[in-house]
């Protein structure tokens, strides 16, 4: 996945509209950052007490959210190196 695609994907998961356009790197580090923040409130809402279609779809949100954090660090560490 390209680094233009893997910023239009998060953008669309996270719902931003407006997100500027910066230096790769920056945005890259700032999705991130978004991407995690969305990940504690995730766990923070898997502690809670849910019905089982609710807690499938939120376990689902995450295994989206760890894999966009995967493939965010391996872009950020591959952009880091040149």
């Amino acid at each position: 996945m390209g680094i233009k695609k893997f910023i239009q994907s998060v953008k669309e998961s996270l719902g931003l509209d407006e997100f500027k356009k910066s230096s790769k790197k920056k945005s890259i580090k700032k999705l991130l950052k978004r991407l995690n923040q969305k990940q504690d409130e995730t766990k923070e809402l898997l502690k809670t007490k849910l019905g089982k279609k609710k807690r499938k779809i939120v376990e689902e949100e995450m295994e989206i959210l760890l894999m966009q954090i995967k493939k965010g660090d391996k872009i950020l560490k591959k952009l880091l190196e040149n």
